[in-house]
């Protein structure tokens, strides 16, 4: 047999009725006080019955699980059940009130007085019937490809100064350097580069004197123009 539901003229179920208790008696919905709000339930389910209204079951239900509550409260050994329930009961109130929040919230954005109805299809004319000047097609043209033009890859020769510069490996600048010392002896600093053809072949023998420096096989004696490299000897190595 299907169900028969009541909606009271002002409470839509127990929870809603909770929460107008809650708000009248100004009650922390948090921490409720169960035995005032439980009184305060009561006397609204008797106003209803007094006033020839059809109480739905679900409001008698609620009104004996205040009751269970509140006798769990009592009982000193079951303090903890009392608790749960009540967090139990404060969870519903706090998500129902949510819920009525939203509702409110979607009733100002919805309104069920206007109807609409999905669009007709519609055969459109896709025949381009404007006319324009030669001059002002030209010009269009010339700008559109333009704009494909600088989404092309540039040419190679935009790379050309930084992939076309001729490599100088720097082991073959450190074998130059050796053999002008061994040559010479010593060597002022800056006449190693004199040679020097092209940027690339500065840099390697500047990392190739880095090198030999570093190996302990050439020093570097004073500074700016001034500055001598010379080799070092096997014996000075060893020493």
């Amino acid at each position: 047999m299907e169900q028969i539901t009541y909606t009271l003229p002002v409470f839509e179920g127990p929870l809603d009725l909770l929460l107008s208790l809650i708000a009248k008696n100004k009650l922390n919905i948090y921490d409720i006080e169960i035995s005032l709000l439980l009184e305060q339930y009561t006397e609204k389910i008797k106003e209803m019955q007094e006033a020839q209204m059809d109480v739905a079951s679900e409001f008698l239900e609620m009104a004996s699980r205040l009751v269970y509550i509140k006798s769990t409260m009592l009982l000193p050994k079951h303090e903890e059940e009392a608790e749960e329930l009540k967090k139990e009961l404060t969870g519903q109130l706090l998500e129902y009130q949510e819920c009525k929040r939203l509702a409110a919230v979607m009733a100002e954005m919805v309104s069920f007085d206007s109807f609409c109805r999905e669009p007709s299809k519609v055969d459109y004319d896709m025949t381009y019937t404007r006319k324009h000047n030669a001059i002002v097609l030209s010009e269009a043209y010339i700008r559109a490809a333009g704009r494909g033009k600088r989404k092309l890859p540039p040419p190679a020769d935009a790379f050309k100064g930084i992939v076309a510069r001729r490599v100088v490996p720097v082991g073959t600048r450190i074998i130059k350097v050796l053999r002008t010392l061994r040559r010479r002896g010593t060597s002022p600093y800056a006449q190693l580069f004199a040679e020097c053809e092209d940027k690339s072949e500065l840099v390697a023998t500047f990392l190739a004197i880095l090198e030999l420096v570093k190996g302990k096989r050439i020093r570097v004696d004073g500074d700016g123009d001034t500055a001598k490299v010379h080799i070092i000897e096997r014996k000075e190595q060893q020493a």
